[in-house]
């Protein structure tokens, strides 16, 4: 009996599937590893089938970054709205809380994210990146109109905002600072980012 016939070209939730099974690989064993037809042997369906839905492996990647970036929205989105809503700072700690744990614990998916968003015709992926980033910005320009920030360059502020987080993710992902650490850290670091772009 061949591979073909072992194994079933249909699959309820193929599309879902292969990308559950590609982002466990990435986490696990990163993206060198990815391949379209492990993941089909993976999930058990015929080599052929993952082609329904990702003509190639660059089309799976674009894929999971889509699919990471609706993620990260999500939670970000999640952790402002159980923030009280008229408490900014608190809100905004609980975005970069969120985000960094996201950049902690998937931070391979996140390397795809970025690298993904700026290669060449990734459309797709770069409109997905917006939604997250524009909640980051939107944030920061409502600390600018509460007089929390500094007038100014919205996208300024907000970059010294991402270049703490992406540092602390760094640190955390090195194993430079324990991940147990990595609340009480985010707390001093936006408390410090707010006291140093508050309004003189």
């Amino acid at each position: 009996m061949s591979v073909s016939e072992e194994r079933p070209y249909h699959h309820g939730r193929l599309r879902e599937a292969l990308l559950e099974a590609a982002e466990s690989t990435l986490r696990e064993h990163g993206q060198d590893q990815l391949s379209l037809r492990k993941l089909a042997r993976d999930i058990g369906v015929s080599h052929a089938a993952p082609g329904r839905h990702f003509p190639d492996r660059q089309a799976l990647l674009d894929a999971l970054a889509v699919a990471g970036f609706e993620r990260l929205d999500r939670e970000l989105r999640k952790a402002v709205a159980a923030a009280p809503a008229d408490d900014f700072p608190a809100r905004l700690d609980a975005a970069v809380a969120a985000y960094l744990h996201f950049a902690t614990q998937d931070a391979a998916l996140l390397e795809l994210m970025f690298s993904g968003k700026h290669r060449p015709g990734a459309e797709e992926v770069r409109a997905a990146s917006e939604a997250g980033f524009g909640l980051m910005e939107g944030m920061i320009r409502e600390g600018q109109e509460s007089g929390h920030l500094e007038q100014g360059s919205s996208e300024q502020v907000g970059m010294v905002l991402f270049a703490t987080m992406q540092g602390i993710a760094t640190l955390v992902n090195g194993d430079m600072i324990g991940r147990s650490q990595m609340d009480a850290l985010v707390e001093r670091a936006v408390a410090q980012f707010l006291r140093g772009t508050r309004p003189a």
